[in-house]
């Protein structure tokens, strides 16, 4: 496995990732890896939580002899700009721009370039793979197939109940529905028109949530020509897992879909109830062996055979 840093332009700023190749010359089989949400880096760290979901997966592609590339979002690790101010529209035009990078490489097969999209990550892969009838395959990993605003609205229902107790005490106490209180923020941060705004004391990036929930991937699902796998754990807090039905019946293509018990949004075991305080704990841990296995062996029966094969000499 070798690692090359590969660096793009995107919206005037200049982004910084890591191509990673497998043993040989190639040419190989390539898939641009999409970060979740937030502000992490190439390989899906933030600060505050070391997730490493694309690193993990660029490590196993390079193993099966997939090439990979990854990328620093904006105004995160090497990557120029500032990531309060990017908005959703301008983190799916820097996936576009990566994915050109990624094609420019000498070392892979044109016809064999896949996406693969984590979270955020997996929506925006939609959208590339929508628009560009070349990509060959399309990997969504936690992804959803409503409205950022339903998506929120689910999370928010889905998360009271795993509050620690203290806390459901409190809502109970002042009657506080918490689906409500995500609503009414929401639509504050609707009726703002800059990029930056405060939440309870918070900055938030206004611009990006304002695009994320109007923007309904249904449009892009229904689009897509290429093959798609698309993965979600049922022990997800953050997208709803039954999304998977509604994307088999919105994508024309080949689709195949997978619920993995006892999978978390960050792709880890999650025994026992579901739990966003578990994350901590759970990123000791390698991504689940279940999600690796399952995504390289679709990549190896979905994508073409090379473009221009090698074949050995004649004895």
């Amino acid at each position: 496995m070798r690692d090359i840093d590969l660096g793009f332009a995107s919206g005037g700023e200049r982004l910084a990732g890591t191509l990673t190749l497998p043993d040989g010359d190639g040419p190989f089989p390539a898939v641009l890896l999409v970060p979740g949400s937030g502000p992490v880096d190439r390989d899906s760290d933030h600060r505050r939580l070391p997730l490493g979901v694309t690193r993990q997966l660029a490590e196993a592609f390079a193993a099966a002899g997939i090439e990979s590339f990854r990328y620093d979002k904006r105004g995160v690790g090497a990557s120029t700009g500032g990531f309060l101010a990017a908005g959703f529209r301008d983190n799916m035009d820097d996936a576009g721009a990566a994915l050109a990078a990624l094609r420019e490489r000498p070392e892979i097969d044109p016809g064999r370039v896949a996406l693969t999209g984590h979270s955020e990550g997996a929506l925006i892969a939609a959208n590339l793979a929508a628009h560009d009838p070349a990509v060959a395959a399309v990997v969504l990993l936690a992804g959803t197939a409503r409205s950022g605003a339903e998506t929120l609205r689910w999370q928010a229902a889905r998360l009271a109940p795993t509050m620690p107790a203290f806390v459901r005490a409190v809502l109970r106490l002042t009657r506080t529905d918490v689906v409500a209180k995500v609503t009414k923020n929401h639509e504050r941060i609707r009726r703002t028109t800059t990029d930056v705004a405060r939440v309870g004391g918070v900055r938030v990036n206004a611009r990006w949530t304002r695009e994320f929930l109007d923007y309904d991937p249904a449009a892009d699902l229904t689009r897509i020509h290429a093959p798609v796998l698309a993965v979600t754990g049922d022990k997800d807090l953050q997208v709803n897992p039954e999304d998977l039905v509604r994307m088999a019946e919105l994508v024309p293509g080949p689709i195949e879909t997978h619920v993995i018990p006892d999978l978390s949004h960050i792709l880890r075991r999650q025994p026992g109830p579901p739990s966003l305080r578990a994350y901590r704990r759970e990123v000791r841990e390698p991504i689940d062996a279940r999600v690796t296995e399952l995504v390289i062996g679709w990549l190896a029966r979905t994508l073409p055979a090379p473009a221009n094969p090698v074949h050995p000499a004649n004895p």
